[in-house]
Protein backbone atom coordinates (compact mmCIF):
# COMPACT_ATOMS: atom_id res chain seq x y z
CA UNK A 1 0.00 0.00 0.00
CA UNK A 2 0.97 3.35 -0.19
CA UNK A 3 1.85 5.69 2.72
CA UNK A 4 -0.60 7.94 3.24
CA UNK A 5 0.40 11.68 2.36
CA UNK A 6 -3.00 13.33 2.26
CA UNK A 7 -5.71 13.23 4.99
CA UNK A 8 -9.70 13.34 4.21
CA UNK A 9 -11.76 13.77 7.17
CA UNK A 10 -15.08 12.64 6.50
CA UNK A 11 -18.41 12.39 8.73
CA UNK A 12 -17.75 8.89 10.82
CA UNK A 13 -22.21 8.39 11.23
CA UNK A 14 -25.26 9.37 9.83
CA UNK A 15 -26.78 11.23 7.12
CA UNK A 16 -23.60 13.58 6.64
CA UNK A 17 -21.89 10.53 6.26
CA UNK A 18 -24.32 8.94 3.96
CA UNK A 19 -23.76 12.45 1.88
CA UNK A 20 -20.62 12.98 1.98
CA UNK A 21 -20.48 8.77 0.77
CA UNK A 22 -22.61 10.05 -1.95
CA UNK A 23 -20.98 13.62 -2.92
CA UNK A 24 -17.74 11.81 -3.59
CA UNK A 25 -19.12 8.91 -5.80
CA UNK A 26 -21.02 12.14 -7.97
CA UNK A 27 -17.14 13.03 -8.60
CA UNK A 28 -16.00 9.04 -9.08
CA UNK A 29 -14.38 8.77 -5.48
CA UNK A 30 -15.36 5.93 -3.53
CA UNK A 31 -14.82 6.26 0.10
CA UNK A 32 -13.92 2.83 1.37
CA UNK A 33 -13.76 1.96 5.52
CA UNK A 34 -10.48 -0.31 5.69
CA UNK A 35 -12.73 -3.09 7.74
CA UNK A 36 -16.09 -2.14 7.14
CA UNK A 37 -18.45 0.56 8.74
CA UNK A 38 -16.71 0.06 12.51
CA UNK A 39 -13.07 1.43 10.95
CA UNK A 40 -12.16 4.92 11.65
CA UNK A 41 -9.72 5.09 8.81
CA UNK A 42 -9.97 4.53 5.13
CA UNK A 43 -9.09 5.23 1.77
CA UNK A 44 -9.95 6.93 -1.68
CA UNK A 45 -10.09 4.07 -3.99
CA UNK A 46 -9.28 5.56 -7.46
CA UNK A 47 -6.44 7.94 -5.51
CA UNK A 48 -3.55 6.20 -3.98
CA UNK A 49 -1.78 7.85 -1.41
CA UNK A 50 -5.17 9.77 0.82
CA UNK A 51 -6.09 8.76 4.16
CA UNK A 52 -9.67 8.95 4.61
CA UNK A 53 -10.38 9.88 8.49
CA UNK A 54 -13.94 8.76 9.77
CA UNK A 55 -14.16 11.78 12.34
CA UNK A 56 -17.38 12.82 14.35
CA UNK A 57 -17.98 16.93 13.18
CA UNK A 58 -15.95 18.29 15.81
CA UNK A 59 -13.03 16.29 15.50
CA UNK A 60 -13.04 17.30 12.40
CA UNK A 61 -12.82 20.64 12.66
CA UNK A 62 -10.21 20.57 15.56
CA UNK A 63 -8.47 18.47 13.06
CA UNK A 64 -9.13 20.80 10.24
CA UNK A 65 -8.12 23.80 12.86
CA UNK A 66 -4.76 22.03 14.07
CA UNK A 67 -3.33 21.15 10.49
CA UNK A 68 -3.97 17.10 10.99
CA UNK A 69 -6.13 16.91 8.00
CA UNK A 70 -6.04 18.45 4.86
CA UNK A 71 -9.17 18.21 3.97
CA UNK A 72 -12.72 17.75 5.89
CA UNK A 73 -16.42 17.74 5.44
CA UNK A 74 -18.35 19.67 7.51
CA UNK A 75 -20.84 22.41 8.22
CA UNK A 76 -20.09 25.78 8.26
CA UNK A 77 -21.59 26.40 10.95
CA UNK A 78 -18.87 24.48 13.32
CA UNK A 79 -16.32 25.89 11.20
CA UNK A 80 -17.16 29.64 12.42
CA UNK A 81 -18.48 28.63 15.90
CA UNK A 82 -15.54 26.68 17.02
CA UNK A 83 -12.14 27.58 15.27
CA UNK A 84 -11.45 31.23 16.34
CA UNK A 85 -10.25 33.72 13.42
CA UNK A 86 -11.94 30.51 10.77
CA UNK A 87 -10.41 32.76 7.46
CA UNK A 88 -6.93 32.58 8.73
CA UNK A 89 -6.82 28.91 9.54
CA UNK A 90 -8.78 27.44 7.01
CA UNK A 91 -10.52 27.94 3.72
CA UNK A 92 -14.07 26.84 2.40
CA UNK A 93 -13.38 25.57 -0.87
CA UNK A 94 -17.03 24.56 -2.07
CA UNK A 95 -20.24 24.04 -0.39
CA UNK A 96 -21.42 20.50 -1.15
CA UNK A 97 -25.47 20.82 -1.26
CA UNK A 98 -26.37 19.23 1.49
CA UNK A 99 -26.56 19.87 5.55
CA UNK A 100 -28.74 22.44 5.22
CA UNK A 101 -29.51 24.81 8.30
CA UNK A 102 -29.63 28.56 9.69
CA UNK A 103 -28.32 29.79 12.92
CA UNK A 104 -30.99 32.36 13.73
CA UNK A 105 -32.04 34.42 16.96
CA UNK A 106 -35.52 33.67 18.02
CA UNK A 107 -38.04 35.07 20.41
CA UNK A 108 -41.25 33.98 21.85
CA UNK A 109 -44.05 34.95 19.14
CA UNK A 110 -45.80 36.80 22.36
CA UNK A 111 -42.90 39.29 21.79
CA UNK A 112 -45.35 41.23 18.99
CA UNK A 113 -43.24 44.47 19.06
CA UNK A 114 -40.00 42.69 18.29
CA UNK A 115 -39.90 42.22 14.51
CA UNK A 116 -35.83 42.89 14.28
CA UNK A 117 -32.60 43.40 15.97
CA UNK A 118 -32.57 46.77 16.82
CA UNK A 119 -36.17 46.06 19.05
CA UNK A 120 -34.48 43.33 20.71
CA UNK A 121 -31.86 46.24 22.06
CA UNK A 122 -34.87 48.08 23.28
CA UNK A 123 -36.40 45.14 24.93
CA UNK A 124 -33.00 44.23 26.66
CA UNK A 125 -32.57 47.85 28.19
CA UNK A 126 -35.96 47.75 29.57
CA UNK A 127 -35.79 44.43 30.68
CA UNK A 128 -32.88 45.12 32.79
CA UNK A 129 -34.40 48.57 34.42
CA UNK A 130 -37.08 46.30 35.08
CA UNK A 131 -35.63 43.53 36.89
CA UNK A 132 -32.03 44.83 37.45
CA UNK A 133 -31.42 41.95 35.25
CA UNK A 134 -29.71 41.11 32.00
CA UNK A 135 -32.04 39.57 29.22
CA UNK A 136 -30.67 35.76 28.72
CA UNK A 137 -29.88 33.87 25.47
CA UNK A 138 -29.77 30.05 25.69
CA UNK A 139 -27.09 28.75 22.97
CA UNK A 140 -24.80 26.09 22.17
CA UNK A 141 -23.41 28.60 19.29
CA UNK A 142 -21.07 30.94 21.90
CA UNK A 143 -19.11 32.72 19.88
CA UNK A 144 -21.53 33.31 16.84
CA UNK A 145 -24.09 35.01 19.22
CA UNK A 146 -21.69 37.29 20.69
CA UNK A 147 -20.18 38.24 17.18
CA UNK A 148 -23.76 38.72 15.73
CA UNK A 149 -24.88 40.91 18.23
CA UNK A 150 -22.41 43.18 18.74
CA UNK A 151 -22.58 43.51 14.99
CA UNK A 152 -26.09 44.87 15.63
CA UNK A 153 -25.28 46.69 18.61
CA UNK A 154 -26.79 44.17 21.15
CA UNK A 155 -24.56 44.34 24.31
CA UNK A 156 -27.22 44.01 27.34
CA UNK A 157 -27.52 40.37 27.35
CA UNK A 158 -25.89 36.95 28.85
CA UNK A 159 -25.64 34.18 27.46
CA UNK A 160 -26.89 30.61 28.90
CA UNK A 161 -25.09 27.49 27.49
CA UNK A 162 -27.71 24.91 26.45
CA UNK A 163 -26.97 21.51 27.13
CA UNK A 164 -30.25 19.83 25.70
CA UNK A 165 -32.69 21.03 23.51
CA UNK A 166 -32.24 24.99 23.06
CA UNK A 167 -35.91 25.83 21.98
CA UNK A 168 -37.83 24.63 25.31
CA UNK A 169 -35.70 26.81 27.44
CA UNK A 170 -37.85 29.97 26.92
CA UNK A 171 -40.88 28.04 28.49
CA UNK A 172 -38.51 26.36 30.90
CA UNK A 173 -37.58 29.67 32.34
CA UNK A 174 -34.58 29.31 31.75
CA UNK A 175 -34.02 32.07 29.16
CA UNK A 176 -35.99 34.69 27.12
CA UNK A 177 -34.83 33.97 23.91
CA UNK A 178 -32.48 31.78 22.06
CA UNK A 179 -29.64 31.40 19.21
CA UNK A 180 -30.08 27.87 17.64
CA UNK A 181 -29.83 26.46 14.50
CA UNK A 182 -33.08 25.42 12.36
CA UNK A 183 -33.81 23.75 9.09
CA UNK A 184 -37.40 24.26 8.97
CA UNK A 185 -38.50 26.14 11.34
CA UNK A 186 -41.33 23.42 12.21
CA UNK A 187 -39.37 23.07 16.09
CA UNK A 188 -39.35 26.68 16.74
CA UNK A 189 -43.03 26.83 15.70
CA UNK A 190 -44.46 24.35 17.95
CA UNK A 191 -42.12 26.43 20.90
CA UNK A 192 -44.17 29.25 20.15
CA UNK A 193 -40.96 30.83 18.98
CA UNK A 194 -40.45 33.13 15.80
CA UNK A 195 -37.49 34.00 14.24
CA UNK A 196 -36.89 37.85 14.07
CA UNK A 197 -36.72 39.69 10.77
CA UNK A 198 -32.78 40.15 10.78
CA UNK A 199 -32.42 36.96 12.72
CA UNK A 200 -30.66 34.71 10.25
CA UNK A 201 -26.64 34.80 12.02
CA UNK A 202 -25.75 32.37 9.22
CA UNK A 203 -26.60 30.24 6.53
CA UNK A 204 -24.38 26.65 6.95
CA UNK A 205 -24.28 23.97 5.05
CA UNK A 206 -21.64 21.56 4.66
CA UNK A 207 -18.35 22.64 2.76
CA UNK A 208 -15.23 20.75 1.78
CA UNK A 209 -12.66 22.66 3.49
CA UNK A 210 -9.12 22.88 3.32
CA UNK A 211 -6.65 23.66 6.22
CA UNK A 212 -3.86 26.29 5.65
CA UNK A 213 -1.87 24.90 8.78
CA UNK A 214 -1.20 21.50 6.99
CA UNK A 215 1.85 19.99 5.44
CA UNK A 216 0.98 20.99 1.80
CA UNK A 217 3.85 18.55 0.08
CA UNK A 218 4.71 18.95 -3.20
CA UNK A 219 3.09 15.09 -3.13
CA UNK A 220 0.04 16.45 -1.12
CA UNK A 221 -0.69 18.50 -3.54
CA UNK A 222 -0.25 16.83 -6.57
CA UNK A 223 -3.20 14.31 -4.74
CA UNK A 224 -5.11 17.35 -3.62
CA UNK A 225 -5.01 18.71 -7.34
CA UNK A 226 -6.86 15.06 -8.38
CA UNK A 227 -9.43 14.88 -5.92
CA UNK A 228 -10.25 18.49 -6.99
CA UNK A 229 -9.90 18.35 -10.58
CA UNK A 230 -12.70 15.51 -10.58
CA UNK A 231 -14.70 17.75 -7.92
CA UNK A 232 -15.02 20.88 -9.88
CA UNK A 233 -15.94 18.03 -13.41
CA UNK A 234 -18.83 17.44 -11.44
CA UNK A 235 -19.67 19.99 -10.20
CA UNK A 236 -19.64 21.87 -13.96
CA UNK A 237 -21.27 19.15 -15.75
CA UNK A 238 -23.96 19.17 -12.69
CA UNK A 239 -25.05 22.46 -13.30
CA UNK A 240 -24.52 23.11 -17.28
CA UNK A 241 -26.10 20.93 -20.49
CA UNK A 242 -23.96 20.34 -23.52
CA UNK A 243 -25.92 22.62 -26.49
CA UNK A 244 -25.67 21.09 -29.86
CA UNK A 245 -27.02 22.78 -33.26
CA UNK A 246 -26.03 23.06 -36.73
CA UNK A 247 -25.44 27.33 -38.04
CA UNK A 248 -25.24 28.90 -41.23
CA UNK A 249 -22.97 31.99 -41.50
CA UNK A 250 -19.88 32.87 -38.96
CA UNK A 251 -19.89 29.64 -36.26
CA UNK A 252 -16.95 31.37 -34.73
CA UNK A 253 -18.83 34.84 -34.18
CA UNK A 254 -22.37 32.82 -32.68
CA UNK A 255 -20.01 30.91 -30.07
CA UNK A 256 -18.42 34.34 -29.62
CA UNK A 257 -21.74 35.83 -28.69
CA UNK A 258 -23.45 33.00 -27.10
CA UNK A 259 -20.25 33.41 -24.52
CA UNK A 260 -20.89 36.88 -23.88
CA UNK A 261 -24.78 36.71 -23.83
CA UNK A 262 -25.52 32.92 -22.23
CA UNK A 263 -22.11 32.29 -20.09
CA UNK A 264 -21.80 29.44 -22.63
CA UNK A 265 -18.22 27.90 -23.45
CA UNK A 266 -17.51 26.28 -26.60
CA UNK A 267 -16.62 22.60 -26.48
CA UNK A 268 -15.19 21.96 -29.84
CA UNK A 269 -13.35 24.06 -32.28
CA UNK A 270 -15.84 26.18 -35.09
CA UNK A 271 -14.47 25.44 -38.39
CA UNK A 272 -17.58 23.43 -39.47
CA UNK A 273 -21.31 24.22 -39.84
CA UNK A 274 -21.25 22.04 -36.23
CA UNK A 275 -21.81 23.99 -33.13
CA UNK A 276 -21.27 22.63 -29.34
CA UNK A 277 -21.38 24.57 -26.39
CA UNK A 278 -21.70 24.20 -22.82
CA UNK A 279 -24.28 26.42 -21.47
CA UNK A 280 -25.34 27.19 -17.48
CA UNK A 281 -28.45 24.69 -17.18
CA UNK A 282 -30.56 27.90 -16.63
CA UNK A 283 -29.86 29.67 -20.19
CA UNK A 284 -30.26 26.18 -21.71
CA UNK A 285 -33.56 27.76 -22.94
CA UNK A 286 -32.80 31.06 -23.94
CA UNK A 287 -29.73 30.36 -25.75
CA UNK A 288 -31.83 27.62 -27.88
CA UNK A 289 -34.70 30.22 -28.42
CA UNK A 290 -31.31 32.59 -29.51
CA UNK A 291 -29.75 29.94 -31.65
CA UNK A 292 -33.03 29.40 -33.86
CA UNK A 293 -34.00 32.85 -34.25
CA UNK A 294 -29.88 32.65 -35.92
CA UNK A 295 -31.03 30.14 -38.25
CA UNK A 296 -30.73 26.76 -36.31
CA UNK A 297 -33.61 24.16 -37.47
CA UNK A 298 -33.01 21.54 -34.47
CA UNK A 299 -31.09 22.58 -30.77
CA UNK A 300 -30.10 19.32 -29.58
CA UNK A 301 -29.55 19.12 -25.42
CA UNK A 302 -28.09 16.81 -23.08
CA UNK A 303 -26.31 16.06 -19.87
CA UNK A 304 -22.79 15.78 -18.84
CA UNK A 305 -21.06 13.64 -16.77
CA UNK A 306 -18.10 15.34 -15.82
CA UNK A 307 -16.63 18.52 -17.76
CA UNK A 308 -12.24 18.51 -17.32
CA UNK A 309 -10.89 21.92 -17.57
CA UNK A 310 -7.51 23.08 -17.80
CA UNK A 311 -8.22 25.78 -15.10
CA UNK A 312 -9.06 24.34 -11.81
CA UNK A 313 -10.62 26.81 -9.57
CA UNK A 314 -11.18 24.73 -6.72
CA UNK A 315 -7.58 23.74 -7.00
CA UNK A 316 -6.32 27.75 -7.43
CA UNK A 317 -8.38 28.57 -4.40
CA UNK A 318 -6.40 25.96 -2.43
CA UNK A 319 -3.18 27.36 -4.19
CA UNK A 320 -4.20 30.88 -3.42
CA UNK A 321 -4.23 30.07 -0.04
CA UNK A 322 -1.28 28.24 1.29
CA UNK A 323 1.21 30.04 -1.61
Amino acid sequence: MTAPVLTLAVPSKGRLQENAFSFFARAGLKLVQGRGARDYRGVLREIPGVEVAFLSASEIVAQLASGAAHLGVTGEDLVRETIPDADLKVELLTPLGFGHANVVVAVPQAWIDVRTMADLEDVAAAFHARRGQRMRVATKYVNLTRRYFAEKGVTDYRIVESLGATEGAPAAGQAELIVDITTTGATLQANALKVLDDGVMLCSQANLVASVGANWSTEALRLARLILSRIAAEEDARTSRQVRARIAGDVGETARLAGETFGARALLGADGPGLELVCPADQVAPLADWLIARGAEHVAVSSLDYVFSARNPLYEKLAARIG
